[in-house]
């Protein structure tokens, strides 16, 4: 089971193409434009929605009839399109481009290239200024308030490594706006009484376009007790829990318990079309139903439907965002311990429901500092693990009622090896001007949890946030420049 839109943020990535041409430029230039942005699709997977040779003058965009006519196919395809990439194998007409992406009235990224000219081949026959026709066409989309990416130098040919690069991470930040767009959240239960941190504001959420259903725990732990041993959901159930980890220890009972709560959470985020949840982790299911839900929290978030503990909904946002920037999943965690004298690294931390993905050594065990209040019996179903080294992206996404915004920030680092004896999830994470990164959690009001992820997309994430769903974002890094 996979939510609806995240299959989409999963499926072959698909692209409006916008070829802008100026007449009296080599129309060959436009012909062998198409054919290398071909081959750079056919590599990466990408299907490509663009005008046919014969639709326009070599299948480009100049008049306001070609305009018309690509806005017309890009609308046609509106619900499949994921960005859209304007291409300059010239100068180009700039009110061409705006008008085809003004009529088309997507509002998706839209990436714009241009080729760069050979020092040897600035003749008639050759010459692009694809440098110069790229700012016009810049300027003429900022006034007409359409939104758009750069490549990271000025002039890239698509079958160079650099705008191989800026085109994958500009699918990255097409997967994350089109993701949280009309993403449906679930909330399992109330949050924590001690966890202020994590209240948060659902009319703020629905204001972008995202939405929260929410269920009283005790509905899914009156359901989950009906159901019989011998359900044939839950015997599923259980062969996916036994096949997902190792639980060297834990009573059959508490398996079994684990197994109907996640047949009922399966149904309800189904009946609901939910695609992530936060759920109500302690002290109710312990105390009424006698087990942890950490590993059907990890076992979902493995499948990409992050599931956040403590109910805390934009923290599972957040891990929305970056499984979409990378393609990977994410984990909620502490910003949990020092560690020891070093300005630069910390512990992260959970109890631990982080996805197989970061638990090399996984098993199910109990949750030692839960059960120390609620006995050790009642808390079988959290995980134990460490996370080795790796790359590290991490962020957090919160609701700011005062501003009536939604804020973030974002920062890449490292996860190492270093010692750590302890139980539960855990990594020890190095990350550049830690104890100002802390401050600025701390001054500004972010919750003690973040997210983690391990890629290096805080460039995708800022992107997204900031320049096309309009969020406040602080990239740690960059503040460092």
């Amino acid at each position: 089971m996979i939510a609806t839109s995240t299959v989409d943020a999963f499926r072959t990535p698909t692209l409006g193409v916008l070829y802008g041409n100026r007449d009296f430029f080599p129309d060959q230039l436009v012909t062998e434009a198409r054919a290398d942005v071909e081959a750079l699709f056919a590599k990466l997977g990408i299907r490509a929605i663009q005008l046919a040779e014969e639709d326009s003058k070599l299948g480009g965009v100049e008049t306001y009839a070609e305009a018309s006519k690509c806005a017309a196919l890009f609308g046609e395809h509106r619900d499949a399109i994921d960005g859209i990439l304007v291409v300059l194998p010239n100068f180009g007409d700039e009110k061409g481009v705006a008008d085809a992406l003004k009529m088309a009235g997507l509002h998706v990224p839209v990436l714009v290239q241009a080729y760069p000219d050979d020092l040897d081949q600035l003749t008639v026959s050759r010459r692009r200024d694809g440098f110069c026709g790229k700012i016009s066409v810049c300027n003429n989309l900022a006034q007409a308030g359409i939104k758009f990416s750069l490549t990271r130098r000025h002039v890239e040919r698509p079958d160079s490594d650099a705008f191989r690069a800026d085109l994958e991470r500009f699918l990255g930040v097409c997967r994350v706006v089109k993701g949280l767009r009309g993403l449906r959240l679930g909330a399992v239960g109330a949050r924590p009484g001690a966890f202020n941190t994590v209240r948060y504001s659902e009319k703020i959420l629905e204001r972008h376009g995202i939405s929260v259903t929410t269920v009283d725990l005790s509905e899914f732990l009156a359901r989950a007790e009906k159901l019989a041993p011998s359900h044939e959901g839950v015997s599923g159930k259980l062969a996916e829990i036994a096949g997902y980890a190792p639980a060297p220890g834990v009573p059959e009972e508490k398996l079994l318990q684990m197994a109907r709560l996640g047949v009922i959470l399966d149904e309800w985020m189904d009946e609901n079309a939910i695609e992530a949840t936060a759920i109500q982790c302690w002290t109710s299911v312990q105390e009424n139903f006698g087990c942890n839900v950490c590993t059907l929290m990890s076992m979902m978030s493995e499948r990409f439907m992050p599931s956040a503990c403590e109910v805390d909904v934009t923290g599972v946002l957040t891990m929305v965002a970056m499984q979409l920037a990378s393609m990977s999943p994410s984990a909620l965690v502490d910003w949990n311990n020092n560690y020891g004298q070093d300005d630069d690294k910390c512990v992260l931390f959970h109890c631990g429901n982080w996805a197989k993905t970061f638990l090399p050594d996984i098993k199910i065990a109990n949750a030692p500092i839960l059960g120390s209040i609620l006995g050790v019996d009642n808390t079988y179903g959290a995980l134990d693990g460490r996370t080795p080294a790796g790359p590290l992206t991490y962020g957090r996404l919160t609701t700011d009622d005062n501003t009536g915004t939604i804020r973030a920030y974002v920062g890449e680092g490292h996860l190492t090896n270093d010692e750590l004896k302890t139980f539960g999830n855990r990594a020890v994470a190095q990350v550049p001007q830690l104890q100002r990164l802390m401050r600025h959690v701390c001054s500004q009001g972010f919750e003690h949890h973040v997210v983690m992820n391990l890629s290096h997309t805080a460039e995708i994430l800022e992107e997204a946030f900031e320049h096309y769903l309009g969020w406040e974002v602080y990239h740690h890094e960059k503040s460092e420049a």
